[in-house]
């Protein structure tokens, strides 16, 4: 099934890049997101990974019926200050579960109930413990083939996972990234410079993380409330000074960026989804990638930031598309 971006045309009440992003991570979604991806949390197992140098990180599992034989482990990847029953997370999940794939939902540290797993703080460089997670994945679920899907942040973790997959010994199929993180030093200026009410959805979010995190681990942290309440800029800086390693903020942004000709070694195949009207990622990001022939990019007219929603039943149209490239992938790869 070959489905086509450049076709994606929402209603006229949902062409508006704002309503698109909003109603994405509504409680309206919700709701139909509990009902479509019953199944997937239902017949969920815990799984908690060992990712190399005592890291840990918590996952759910959960195996297909479709089929005889599943087509592929697929792993979703959630988006910074995601969860993975965020809403995009439980409709892909559902949709891929029933196209006979077993589904693995993986959390970032500290998103979801996991601030007490690892003493460190999550920040957006960490792409050694995720592939060191998802080799332990590999190793522990048998399966005909490997692949990774992510949203925004999670789409940038899975490029990245992608580039770092054959190094790794990790026999990845196929990597797919809706909207995700190209720029990052771009993506922190889209922020600031769109409505208020995104920076003040990932800084409440992004607030009660830490304070969980300093509750749980006094001696190390401490964020008072000029830090907590001074924007998305601030607090990374802070963060970044404070608790990592990387001196500057700039160096920081730097480590995991994709921009200019950082995908062009990819091995692995990978197809990337954005939209033209994104609020978060700008588009000229994307126009400005090298990209190998393995490397499929396509941009909607339409989306928002990880919306794609095509009617007035908020019916997604990225999770069809997810769908359809891992199935066309994954299909085509033999049997490892």
């Amino acid at each position: 099934m070959t489905l086509d971006p450049a076709t994606f045309q929402p209603p006229p009440l949902l062409r508006n890049r704002h309503v698109q992003s909003v109603l994405a991570s509504s409680r309206l979604r919700k709701l139909a997101a509990r009902r479509a991806a019953a199944q997937l949390e239902r017949n969920a197992q815990e799984l908690i990974l060992d990712c190399g140098d005592g890291v840990r990180l918590q996952g759910f599992l959960t195996r297909q019926s479709a089929l005889p034989q599943a087509r592929s482990l697929a792993v979703l990847l959630h988006g910074w200050e995601g969860r993975v029953d965020s809403n995009y997370v439980l409709h892909t999940g559902a949709r891929l579960l029933a196209a006979g794939f077993d589904v693995f939902r993986l959390h970032f540290r500290d998103h979801g109930d996991t601030h007490a797993l690892n003493p460190g703080l999550f920040h957006s460089c960490l792409i050694d413990e995720v592939v060191g997670g998802m080799a332990d994945l590999a190793r522990r679920v048998p399966h005909r083939t490997l692949c990774v899907a992510g949203y925004s942040l999670g789409g940038n973790f899975a490029l990245r996972v992608a580039l770092r997959a054959p190094e790794a010994g990790l026999d990845l199929s196929h990597a797919v990234a809706v909207c995700p993180v190209v720029s990052p030093h771009a993506g922190l200026a889209a922020i600031e410079q769109a409505p208020w009410f995104y920076q003040q959805y990932f800084m409440r979010k992004w607030g009660r993380s830490l304070r969980r995190k300093q509750a749980l681990y006094p001696d190390r942290f401490h964020f008072d409330s000029g830090d907590l309440c001074g924007g998305v800029r601030t607090l990374t800086r802070v963060l970044v000074e404070r608790h990592t390693d990387f001196g500057t903020l700039d160096a920081y942004l730097d480590g995991y960026s994709l921009v200019g000709d950082r995908l062009a070694g990819l091995k692995v195949p990978v197809s990337i989804l954005t939209a033209a009207d994104d609020p978060i990622i700008p588009v000229d990001d994307f126009r400005a990638l090298k990209l190998p022939p393995n490397a499929l990019l396509q941009i909607a007219a339409f989306g928002g930031h990880c919306g794609f929603l095509q009617d007035y039943r908020l019916t997604g149209f990225a999770e069809s598309w997810i769908v359809a490239r891992l199935a066309e992938a994954c299909d085509a790869t033999p049997s490892a």
